[in-house]
């Protein structure tokens, strides 16, 4: 059975992720495995991840660090290419796009912001130059005039002034930083952006600003936003559903208010608890223990068993199927068999 989200409304995904996998070999060389006769190692970043987002939605994908978050995302804008499983965008599945027209058309309806704006912008480029460029590459601009005009007019939308075009990327700070690679990927007038992890890299102050930007940004063009992160209280905040990923694989999906308020998956209980309580209600927690498996020799059965309070016999022999319902879905044993407890969680304030 498809992992895949089943749509509560007919309104058509824009993005929709079916088995979704991608393997890398990350071996010796032949010659060194035929000495030592080793066999090939696979790693298997992602693993049969399945969702979609709807128009005008903020998607937000969380788990720890090196759970396979980031290669969805670049497996999306085209930078990875999949293993196993389909990418459709707008209806169209983006492997059947194969001449460069194809490509450049599907190419210009997404962008990416990166995590670290310090690396993801040319230190030796203008700032006029960088947002320009797609302009430039997707045949967008028109003349000299009217490309800075244009590229005014995105620095201003996202809080800097015009004449900031003029200066270096090393002239700005952090959030400065990452307003020019938000104009940046506004530049092709875009419907969807992936958002990878675009605020970690900033002080907390500047973090709610850059989040306060790209949700007015949303209201106002109708953007669409695969939003990564590892962390929930900041997903909770901008997040209309939350999918929770575990060693390649996804454990639970749902709405930021059911996610919080009942948890079905064990994992995603544990990450809830690592929030910090502002409000000291003096609730029971279990903080995350133990640590990420070796992707490239995960557990057998459910990736989560060695690390999880509820695991059984079945849960270290058997991959959980995903459970569909009305509010989302979720992959495991204990949820189907009715062994979770009483949630205890508290919604970040």
């Amino acid at each position: 059975m498809s992992d895949r989200l089943i749509a509560t409304s007919p309104e058509p995904a824009l993005l929709e992720l079916e088995n979704l996998s991608k393997y890398f070999d990350v071996s010796k060389s032949l010659l060194n495995r035929t000495i030592e006769r080793l066999p090939k190692q696979i790693l298997k970043a992602v693993d049969g991840v399945s969702f979609s987002i709807k128009p005008g939605q903020t998607f937000s994908l969380v788990g720890e660090s090196g759970c396979g978050k980031s290669t969805v995302a670049k497996l999306v804008v085209g930078l990875h290419k999949p293993t196993g499983g389909q990418i459709r965008f707008d209806g169209t599945n983006v492997a059947d796009a194969k001449s460069i027209a194809q490509n450049a058309a599907l190419r210009r309806r997404w962008q990416m912001i990166f995590q670290d704006p310090y690396a993801s912008l040319n230190p030796r480029w203008r700032v006029h130059d960088i947002i320009a460029e797609p302009m430039r590459v997707f045949g967008l601009a028109g003349s000299s005039t009217e490309l800075s005009k244009r590229v005014s007019e995105l620095l201003e939308q996202v809080g800097l002034s015009a004449m900031d075009g003029e200066k270096y990327p090393h002239e700005f700070s952090g959030g400065q930083r990452q307003r020019v690679s938000i104009a940046r990927a506004l530049s092709s007038n875009p419907e969807f952006l992936v958002c990878d992890e675009p605020t970690s890299a900033l002080d907390v102050s500047v973090q709610a600003q850059i989040l306060n930007l790209m949700k007015d940004l949303q209201r106002d063009i109708g953007l669409t936003y695969l939003f990564i992160s590892h962390n929930l209280a900041v997903v909770y905040h901008v997040a209309d559903m939350i999918g929770v990923m575990y060693l390649g694989r996804m454990c639970e999906i749902a709405t930021p208010q059911d996610l919080f308020r009942n948890p079905r998956h064990p994992y995603t209980r544990l990450l809830i608890d690592t929030i910090p309580d502002l409000e000291m209600t003096g609730k029971a927690r279990e903080p995350v223990a133990g640590e990420v498996p070796n992707p490239i020799n995960p557990p057998s059965g459910c990736s989560f068993h060695p690390r999880c309070p509820l695991a059984n016999d079945r849960c270290k022999s058997e991959i959980p199927k995903p459970i569909h319902s009305a509010t989302g879905m979720v992959a495991c044993h204990a949820a189907e068999e009715g062994r979770l407890p009483a949630p205890q969680t508290v919604a970040p304030a």
